[in-house]
């Protein structure tokens, strides 16, 4: 045991290390004590050695102040997994504490076991190692008497620490003493160096250097955060979130000032304590100090707590120079992540008063729609050049009110200046006007719920203004029953109110839409007339309207046309829908070219107002006239093909006799079937399989009910576009978009010229059927007159035979590169098209045959 004590009492008394007659009289002593108290304990249980520890510390020190920091001590060295003799280490210092056996050793040398010079037993020392101490070791010395030594060795004495700590105090405020002071950093970075005055007649050591230095630091951080209240109080357009930033930064400033009056009382009552003995230079002013008033010790543990509070508010001050609005509660809202409970507490305070301007923005905007916002802070921002505008008044529909609205008066150029001059519908206003600043969102609301306070006000927004909701006043009532004061202490129950909100807003503005608006009924009624959905009105609005679309387009005009239309209504099921749907339905030319006929340029127009023109904005009714082009170019193709086949197939049983025709005539009929099974295939795949299913998965959206105003939007855009891309038969590889639709219209075209081959074969027929019935009523006796007396001409008939054959045969050639095409179609419901439009891969099997002859 002898060397570790040895190595004890070295690290404890330094001039052991150089004494051998001295090291080993304190390695003798500490032995002991070892063997008069530690020997002698039986009992090795720390709690009950704990109880005695305290029972002696509350004799001796009443107020509990040593017994609690005992118990702190004790419950830390506990804790130690690497000390395995606990129980030895604390019985050790307990019998150094009861330890009644006078020692020699001077303080100066051994403060750690030896009690104050005024506190030794008066009794002679009765040991050698004793007397050998005081033979050894100065007595009689008090500390002043060392210090006095000291500087009269040095020849300066210290400054006086009531000198010092003055300055001090003045630099806490940010204000340079007497003996230090700030000095402007030589980088010009707004940072401060701290500099001691050289006094001759006073020194100031490194100790007190090193705790003015620390103590310096807090007014340093100080003069740094009311720089920027003071240049933030300067400014008209500080916003609101920094100006309250501003506002708590000043209020900690205030109790920081109480602190530094607090503190400058202590120290005035230190003085009046010390009286004219302060200026003796010796030791017993600073006796008296510790004893009373303030000392620069104990201002470091006044001030600790403020020093984590400027260091703080620092770190805020210089972020908030480079954020603004929403990202500076973001800034701030960072530090919150923090296992420090003290910098977690002050962040969660400060957050909560700094981001009041945020939630009361947020409640105006939740809650009414209003966007309050008067400094750009908040996460939702308005458009400048929309800022402004307001919605239009729903008056009616407008040109629909009246039959002023259907006339063309001068064709298509009329139309086209019209179409041009369309007024920018609600879609604009909707998705434009206010904008989602996500770098603005404060990460304490997460995005997710950041897009349903974006939703929520622009729906209620639009409610009010564009939809002019009569029930607007209950409808924000309810809104605000919802919940109590947003705050940041309550996140819970800000997102409860922000789900509860969303849910009235979008339930709200879907009432709105459906139920006062009809969305529904006009959705429908562009399914029936410009999908072609009302089969009864299509059939009899093709049969009146298809003599006037032969005609070419510039002999058209658009009165007539709407007459037509009219017809076509009063005559079929349209005439049950109503008014305010049959009034929005009319006639629209495009523009044409010179040659063009009635069929290239004529097309059904829907006409929608606001609000609904934001569902059904521009682009979607663009994409329902395309549409609406290609299925009328499909049902042209059906009744061209329908009324031909009735006139082939009677006309050739009855009074086309032509026997060394009939050959032709069968296979016209088998080129006719071909035909018509293939835009009858067509036509289904686009009615049932398309839009049918496409307006289901629409419907049950509607049906729903769920989701806001942006979804019910994006439901609309998705069934449109699914039902263009199918229906058009749109492929998603680069540079074959629309190959497959130019494919299926040039067989339309071949359709179409195989059906005037065909006609000027019946008329030839007709007319040779006709002259050979006169001959024969002539060999009979009976003249008739038949109009026609051109004979049979083989090379002229061979010329229309031949053009038949040819659209026949590239009928077929076109089929099989549709059919082909599909086949590798991105889209499943066009490859089954493609099976079906094939039939037991006829067109396989005839291109085999084809290639084999």
């Amino acid at each position: 045991m002898a060397q570790p004590l040895e190595e004890l009492v070295c690290s404890l008394v330094p001039k052991a290390r150089h004494d051998s007659g001295l090291r080993q009289d304190l390695v003798a002593h500490c032995q002991e004590i070892l063997s008069s108290r530690i020997g002698q304990a039986v009992d090795t249980d720390i709690g009950y050695l704990g109880d005695i520890i305290k029972r002696h510390l509350l004799q001796s020190s009443p107020d509990g102040t040593s017994t609690l920091r005992f118990t702190n001590l004790l419950s830390r060295l506990l804790d130690q997994s690497i000390l395995t003799r606990k129980h030895a280490t604390l019985q050790f210092l307990h019998s150094l504490a009861l330890s009644s056996k006078p020692t020699a050793l001077s303080p100066a040398y051994l403060p750690s076991l030896a009690p104050p010079p005024s506190s030794r037993p008066s009794s002679k020392p009765s040991t050698s190692v004793d007397s050998t101490a005081q033979a050894r070791l100065p007595k009689g010395k008090s500390k002043a008497e060392i210090l006095r030594e000291y500087r009269a060795k040095i020849g300066r004495p210290h400054l006086l620490e009531h000198l010092i700590l003055r300055d001090t105090l003045y630099l806490l405020q940010g204000i340079s003493g007497k003996y230090v002071h700030f000095s402007p950093s030589a980088t010009d970075d707004g940072n401060h160096e701290l500099v001691f005055t050289d006094d001759p007649k006073y020194i100031i050591s490194t100790p007190t250097r090193s705790l003015v230095h620390r103590l310096a630091e807090v007014g340093h951080l100080y003069m740094r955060v009311d720089a920027f209240v003071q240049e933030r109080e300067g400014h008209g357009s500080v916003g609101m979130i920094e100006q309250s930033l501003c506002h708590h930064l000043q209020t900690q400033l205030t109790e920081y000032y109480r602190l530094i009056a607090v503190l400058e009382s202590q120290m005035a009552v230190g003085n009046a304590d010390g009286g004219g003995a302060a200026d003796g230079g010796d030791g017993a002013t600073s006796a008296r100090e510790e004893e009373s008033g303030l000392t620069l010790k104990r201002l470091d543990v006044w001030i600790e707590e403020w020093r984590l509070r400027m260091r703080m508010m620092s770190v805020c001050v210089e972020g908030a120079r480079g954020a603004h609005g929403g990202a500076l509660v973001n800034l701030i809202h960072g530090y919150a992540d923090n296992g420090d409970p003290f910098v977690r507490n002050f962040t969660a305070q400060l957050l909560e008063e700094v981001s009041k301007p945020f939630f009361a923005t947020l409640h105006k905007w939740l809650f009414s729609g209003e966007l309050v916002d008067p400094f750009a802070e908040f996460f939702v921002a308005v458009d400048p050049e929309l800022a402004h505008v307001q919605y239009a008044q729903p008056e009616g529909v407008g040109p629909l009110a009246s039959d002023s609205g259907f006339g063309l008066g001068g064709g298509a150029a009329h139309e086209e200046e019209e179409l041009g001059g369309e007024r920018e519908g609600g879609l604009k206003l909707w998705e434009s006007k206010y904008r989602f600043q996500k770098d603005m969102l404060p990460a304490f609301v997460g995005e997710v719920f950041g897009r349903k306070i974006f939703s929520t006000g622009k729906s209620l927004n639009f409610i009010r203004y564009m939809c002019h909701d009569s029930d607007w006043v209950a409808t924000r009532q309810k809104l605000s029953n919802t919940g109590g004061t947003l705050q940041y202490s309550d996140i819970a129950g800000l997102e409860r109110s922000i789900d509860t909100a969303y849910q009235i807003a979008s339930q709200r503005l879907f009432e709105v839409f459906f139920e006062k608006y009809k969305l529904l009924d006009h959705l429908l009624a562009l399914k029936h007339y410009l999908l072609l959905g009302h089969g009864d009105f299509i059939e009899q609005l093709m049969e009146t309207i298809s003599p006037s679309l032969a005609r070419p387009a510039n002999t058209l005009y658009r009165h007539n046309l709407t007459t037509t239309l009219e017809t076509a209504m009063r005559f079929s099921n349209a005439q049950n829908d109503p008014p305010d749907v049959l009034r929005r339905l009319d006639v629209r030319m495009l523009e044409y070219s010179h040659g063009e006929i009635g069929w290239d340029v004529f097309t059904l127009e829907y006409k929608v107002d606001a609000p609904i023109d934001t569902v059904l904005d521009p682009d979607s009714m663009m994409t329902y006239r395309k549409l609406f082009v290609h299925l009328w170019k499909i049902k042209r193709i059906e009744s061209t093909l329908s009324t031909m086949w009735m006139r082939v197939a009677g006309g050739a049983r009855t009074f086309l006799r032509v026997p060394e025709l009939d050959f032709d005539w069968h296979q016209i009929q088998l080129v006719m079937a071909e035909m018509i099974h293939f835009i009858r295939q067509i036509e289904t795949y686009c009615q049932l399989e398309v839009i049918e299913c496409s307006w289901k998965v629409l419907h049950e959206f509607v049906q729903r009910g769920e989701g806001d105003l942006d979804a019910l939007i994006e439901a609309h855009h998705a069934y449109l576009e699914r039902v263009a891309k199918k229906v058009l038969l749109l492929n998603t590889k680069p540079g074959r978009e629309e190959s497959l639709l130019k494919q299926v219209l040039d067989v339309f075209a071949t359709i179409l010229q195989f059906r005037e081959a065909t006609d000027d074969f019946y008329n030839y027929c007709l007319s040779e059927s006709a002259r050979r019935d006169s001959e024969r009523d002539a060999d009979r006796g009976v003249y008739t007159s038949s109009g026609a007396d051109t004979r049979y001409n083989p090379d002229a008939v061979y010329d229309i035979i031949s053009r038949v054959r040819e659209y026949g045969s590239s009928f077929s050639e076109r089929v099989q590169s549709v059919v082909q095409a599909l086949q590798s179609h991105a889209d499943l419901d066009c490859r089954f098209l493609a099976i079906r439009l094939s039939f037991s891969d006829f067109y396989k099997v005839k291109k085999d045959q084809l290639s084999r002859s």
